[in-house]
């Protein structure tokens, strides 16, 4: 009897069908990027909450459809040792960073005195001029481009993001958590 190998396993295939996701790329790349960032802000220290952390990517779809709003995105955590330190992240959307795009941030944050730092999840470039206007903020700025976190997320043994520095040099450190 010829076979193609296959004769059997149409239960395999039926299986491993079930795992593709069917949801669109882009709610996947933010439920998987606003995951790692909750993450690692429960790792430094801050008071992120397990429900938020273990959130389904179904759940995630749920609350926030197959095309997330980015301001829906947004992320406000205190520091459990230290109340008074907070953080804010900020996805922005996927047109290139501008100088218009941080003055509009900016405006949007409001107790910059209670804040302590600040996290941008970029989906794309950002300009020079932009960067030297995020040197502006009083506090700590970080940036993180969104395809990173998913890309690296899947490697298995860790989690590895790349911090884009403000250093002039477009160098990339990467980390694992």
């Amino acid at each position: 009897m010829e076979g193609n190998g296959f004769e059997g396993k149409e239960a395999v295939g039926n299986c491993l069908g079930s795992l593709v996701d069917q949801g669109s790329r882009d709610s996947h790349r933010y439920y998987l990027s606003r995951r790692t960032v909750l993450e690692m802000l429960r790792d430094r220290g801050y008071d992120v909450p397990l429900s938020e952390i273990n959130l389904s990517l179904h759940d995630f779809r749920a609350i926030h459809g197959q095309d997330p709003d980015v301001d829906r995105l947004r992320i406000s955590v205190t520091h459990r040792s230290y109340p008074s330190k907070r953080i804010v992240v900020i996805f922005c959307g996927p047109g290139m960073i501008k100088v218009n795009v941080i003055r509009s941030i900016a405006t949007q944050i409001v107790n910059k005195d209670s804040l302590s730092g600040l996290i941008l999840i970029l989906q794309n470039q950002i300009t020079n001029q932009a960067l030297k206007a995020v040197d502006l903020f009083p506090f700590k700025v970080e940036l993180f481009q969104v395809t990173v976190f998913t890309v690296v997320k899947n490697q298995g043994c860790g989690i590895t993001i790349f911090r884009l520095h403000n250093d002039n040099h477009g160098t990339c450190e990467g980390r694992k958590f």
